[in-house]
């Protein structure tokens, strides 16, 4: 074995390095000034690795609720200063992460285009359709940001990854699902996606409530399914003689 062999290659060795500096990034009950000079150091560096091991910061929270948000605020503008050299490091960390993401999400606005952000967060939330999560807060935090900041826009890959988490095990899922669909055109396949969740939620007066509240935003009718919508109505909601959801008082 020559030198170089024993004593790793420089990619080696500089994985190790980010990975001790992760672990004193992510040490909430140390020094806050240890932390914040590896956000500093992370910064300085600037390179795609350093980059994403500085998103890192993003994923606990530190004993000191004002100094967690400081230095969050330190790791976000780091971000923002590296501009495009950001875009990729922080696209792979929403992917790769389940905590942390709506840091993520805001860094990732401040150095993306809109279209490479929507591009981003609808991938994640097609892959996480299909993946069963014992704790939604990356979901819920990715339908959060589609209702506020991607609702109009009527991309079928956007309507096919909402209609899927329609089907989530989590009724809050479920919820962001349909209120992030009640956002966006209408389409019948949505429109039969929430008819689908409404009917299997008979017995769910919250999931019941806000599919309602969703066909109603949408203008959507229940043609089709009138006979077993109707028993599931409840004040205030009732359907008019078109199969129109509507509210009583509106």
């Amino acid at each position: 074995m020559g030198l170089f062999d024993f004593l790793g290659s420089k990619d080696d060795r500089q994985q190790g390095a980010l990975k001790k500096l992760a672990r004193k990034l992510t040490e909430k009950y140390g020094p806050a000034e240890n932390r914040q000079k590896v956000i500093d150091q992370l910064g300085e560096m600037g390179t795609p690795a350093a980059l994403q091991t500085l998103c890192q910061r993003f994923t606990v929270v530190a004993e000191a609720g004002i100094t967690d948000q400081e230095e969050k605020e330190s790791a976000l503008r780091w971000l923002v200063d590296a501009g495009r050299d950001a875009v990729a490091p922080v696209s792979a960390f929403i992917r790769e992460q389940e905590s942390g993401v709506a840091w993520g999400l805001r860094a990732l606005a401040e150095v993306a285009r809109p279209e490479e952000v929507v591009q981003v967060v609808t991938a994640e939330l097609a892959r996480l359709g299909a993946v069963y999560m014992r704790d939604p807060e990356k979901k819920l935090t990715l339908l959060a940001w589609t209702t506020e900041h991607h609702a109009g826009a009527g991309d079928e890959a956007m309507d096919r990854a909402l209609l899927a988490l329609l089907e989530d095990f989590s009724d809050d899922v479920r919820i962001g699902a349909a209120r992030a669909l009640a956002q966006r055109p209408l389409t019948e396949a949505s429109r039969e996606g929430l008819l689908q969740l409404l009917l299997r939620s008979g017995d769910n007066a919250r999931v019941r409530g806000d599919v309602l509240a969703a066909l109603h935003a949408l203008g959507a009718d229940v043609k089709g399914h009138r006979p077993s919508v109707e028993p599931l109505l409840v004040e205030p909601w009732f359907l008019d003689k078109d199969g129109l959801v509507k509210r009583r008082g509106e």
